[in-house]
């Protein structure tokens, strides 16, 4: 396989996130915090966030991740992926660059599959940065980690589809520029087992929605949210279904490999940071007489740190690299592979980074036990580790499964 070459704009977008991370974005953290600290409400959003907003627009550092020419800067998966990890590097950076989950996957969404109507009224004003959208897919009385679990009912009524039921982890979903979700139900039990699910564009403030409550993560209230919704009797136009009836999981197929392209790196972009950080504070911490950056088994997690973000980041790209060139389905098993890898090493790295820390990497004075939390939530999100897992292990035993009936 070839190495990964990058075009030169691509480099260029590197070298100029970078600077606008360093100058713009890192500074902007501890002005988020004051001014979360001083609203009181955890929903509240800062001035601060439309401050970095608009400069990033103004550097032409907008929408990085849509692949489509029309609607942005048409990069590959390839070249966005490194852009992806530098943004990790803070929880401002995707917000502050309209490159956040799950708006990107949506507006891929609704660029491949929605109407004129819907680009008109929700993916412009997303691709702007002015709405916020959610995805909900996550059902509390389910295991969704297998979606054909899911158990909205979404019913055919004249020129109107009637849905009920209960999402909850509707990412983004108590975020106040939220307007829209795109919902997944099932349309037709009787159908194919993957022909069964539908997803639909559906206004939050739709009559029949109600935002029951926010789902804390490891205690953190986040301000974008993980709303708990119900559906009883919202009508739906058929107008509003991506695609056609039945078409749910090819939606979500092609939704999710991108996606987890853009978690990875974001994963390995905190793993670096948490790398800096973990570097800095053991060449100025003195315990017994010597800098903690003498002692052997600090040595030793720096260096595995660093083996393990160069692996996971080759893994990665090469993902990313057979997604551009022979499609998502032939890289499935790369994807699922970085889906599992990536979050896990991430999350060994951050715990040493808050283990050298001490008392101070788990508060809030480092962004290490946020990254923790966060990191450690995405080990279920788009899928647990071992629904990948179990991808994963049917793909290699099918290679073997002609020489087993011989």
């Amino acid at each position: 396989m070839p190495m990964f070459d990058m075009s030169e704009r691509a480099q260029q977008y590197q070298t100029q996130l970078l600077d606008f991370i360093d100058s713009q974005v890192y500074p902007a953290e501890a002005v988020y915090d004051e001014q979360m600290r001083a609203a009181g409400d955890p929903h509240f959003h800062p001035p601060v966030l439309e401050e970095l907003k608009a400069e990033a627009r103004r550097r032409g550092l907008w929408n990085l991740f849509h692949p489509h020419p029309e609607w942005g800067p048409g990069l590959s998966n390839l070249e966005y992926a490194p852009l992806a990890e530098i943004m990790g590097r803070s929880h401002l950076a995707s917000e502050a660059c309209n490159c956040s989950a799950p708006d990107t996957g949506n507006m891929e969404v609704l660029t491949l599959f929605g109407t004129d109507e819907h680009k008109e009224r929700y993916l412009k004003p997303l691709l702007d940065g002015t709405i916020r959208s959610a995805f909900a897919m996550t059902e509390p009385q389910v295991a969704s980690s297998d979606a054909t679990n899911v158990e909205m009912s979404m019913v055919r009524d004249g020129d109107d589809y009637v849905l009920n039921g209960r999402k909850w982890f509707a990412s983004n979903g108590m975020h106040r520029n939220c307007k829209v979700l795109i919902v997944m139900g099932k349309t037709d039990p009787s159908a194919a087992v993957h022909r069964q699910q539908s997803m639909m564009v559906v206004p939050i403030d739709a009559p029949g929605i109600t935002v029951i409550r926010n789902l804390p993560v490891f205690g953190y209230q986040d301000r974008e949210g993980h709303a708990e919704i119900v559906f009883n009797d919202v009508r739906v136009p058929a107008s509003d279904v991506l695609k056609g009836e039945g078409e749910g999981f090819a939606i979500s197929q092609a939704r999710l490999g991108p996606g987890r392209i853009h978690h990875c790196m974001r994963s390995i972009g905190m793993a670096e940071r948490a790398l800096e950080l973990m570097c800095r504070r053991a060449q100025s911490r003195v315990t017994f007489g010597k800098p903690l950056s003498e002692n052997a088994n600090i040595q030793d997690w720096i260096a595995e740190a660093r083996i393990d973000i160069e692996m996971i980041r080759l893994l990665t790209l090469k993902a990313a690299y057979l997604m551009d060139t022979v499609g998502n389905k032939a890289a499935r098993t790369e994807i699922a592979a970085i889906k599992v890898a990536a979050p896990n090493i991430a999350l060994k790295i951050i715990d040493r980074a808050i283990q050298v820390h001490g008392g101070g990497g788990v508060t809030d004075d480092f962004p290490l036990a946020m990254a923790w939390a966060h990191l450690r939530t995405l080990r279920l999100a788009d899928g647990p580790d071992e629904v990948h897992k179990r991808a994963i292990a049917k793909q290699e035993l099918r290679k073997y499964r002609n020489e087993a009936s011989a």
